[in-house]
């Protein structure tokens, strides 16, 4: 399956899309919804991790890997920015939708290879209940894979780590709006057990998830460690190669 980009928010229709994104812009939305049961939630628990899928390391970016943000999306094909933004947007308007990534409130994520390079990276989006306008807790859900790291189920994974920390934060419900000919994303959510809806060429999907645990919470935790264990190492190993590298050359 090769896993390209996740949606944009359902207020943001394609064809009316003109201006340059921002960081709601790009993203699909993810809805809390106050009326659903713990047992209806239960009941759409997203799948466990399969025995013998090897650890995927994903890291929390912060302000300073923006760069390397900047580079991941401009790397992305023009058929990838399309499905990701939902229009074909332009460097310049790439690097100014980073330049609005709100790090305190938002959470962003990363996998890196060996050398650094930011491969995929999901953003979830977090918007507080506003009751005067009927409003829900909501967040809202965007993923990107570069073209030489697909088929390897980064997409997949993303997703189920941002279900994770939604979970763990209180959102019982994920709302994906995206396009219809987003395949890849739309096979994620229906996988996890979304009920999908298309209207289109646009589709909607939901998905319930459980409320948060003491197991779910201890999850989080140890990942988030264990992938920054895992970048430290790389750091010092990219730094080290460079060492040597200068070395040859001097």
């Amino acid at each position: 399956m090769i896993l390209i980009e996740g949606g944009f928010p359902a207020e943001r229709r394609p064809a009316e899309t003109t201006s340059e994104p921002t960081a709601d812009s790009a993203t699909a939305t993810v809805t809390a919804s106050p009326t659903l049961t713990p047992a209806a939630a239960a009941a759409a628990t997203p799948e466990e991790a399969r025995p013998g899928r090897s650890w995927v390391p994903i890291r929390s970016l912060g302000p300073r890997h923006r760069e390397r943000i900047v580079a991941h999306l401009m790397a992305l094909d023009p058929r990838s920015r399309y499905l990701r933004f939902g229009y074909q947007p332009s460097d310049a308007q790439i690097a100014r939708y980073v330049d609005t990534l709100d790090f305190e409130h938002d959470e962003v994520f990363g996998i890196f290879n060996r050398r650094l390079e930011l491969i995929a990276m999901a953003h979830l989006a977090h918007r507080r209940a506003d009751a005067s306008r009927g409003r829900a807790a909501s967040a809202e859900f965007g993923v990107s894979v570069v073209p030489h790291a697909r088929r390897r189920g980064f997409g997949r994974r993303l997703f189920e780590h941002a279900m994770l920390h939604a979970r763990n934060r209180g959102v019982v419900s994920i709302f994906i709006h995206a396009l219809s000919e987003n395949t890849a994303m739309l096979k994620i959510a229906r996988d996890a057990g979304a009920t999908v809806h298309r209207d289109g060429p646009e589709t909607e999907a939901w998905l319930a998830l459980p409320p948060d645990s003491i197991a779910s919470h201890l999850d989080e935790f140890l990942g988030d460690r264990a992938a920054e264990l895992d970048y430290r190492l790389k750091h010092h190993a990219h730094h080290m190669e460079n060492l040597f590298k200068r070395s040859e050359k001097a």
